[in-house]
């Protein structure tokens, strides 16, 4: 990785800092995430301009995944927790530290979004299935073969 010496105005290098302690990183990986988010919603031109508060990420599998911006919270999480498990928005919010209308817009997103979203829950549920089955075979093995 290359080095670069970054020169930022006091004010918004604390407020850099505040940010990336309440996401649990350093200031290092907040302003790398922030500038690949940058880059990524600029080369694709993905984002919705009707959801402001929605980012796409493209992570290791290279596929855009929908994200509460500037976090790495996919929106399929926010609307399996509201959805699928009852949880309320403002208890989601408190526990992951974002901010409530965050939420909701990844809501409203899901909502406009649902079939592409749903569908992409319904195959890493397919994949955790998967990987079950293949763990029990194995321990089943290993306990006959014992």
């Amino acid at each position: 990785m290359t080095r670069y010496a970054l020169n930022l105005p006091v004010d918004l290098k604390r407020e850099a800092e505040e940010l990336a302690k309440k996401q649990g990183v350093s200031l290092n990986q907040f302003i790398m995430w922030s500038v690949a988010e940058k880059v990524t919603s600029m080369r694709n031109e993905l984002d919705d301009p009707k959801f402001p508060l929605i980012a796409y990420y493209r992570g290791a599998s290279g596929f855009p995944t929908p994200v509460l911006r500037g976090t790495r919270i996919r929106v399929q999480t926010v609307a399996v927790a509201v959805k699928q498990f009852k949880e309320k928005p403002e208890t989601f919010a408190e526990n992951y530290g974002v901010e409530v209308k965050q939420v909701r817009e990844a809501l409203a997103f899901y909502d406009a979004h649902k079939t592409e979203i749903d569908a992409n829950i319904k195959y890493e549920q397919e994949l955790e299935n998967k990987h079950k089955r293949e763990k029990a075979k194995k321990n089943d093995k290993a306990a006959s073969s014992s």
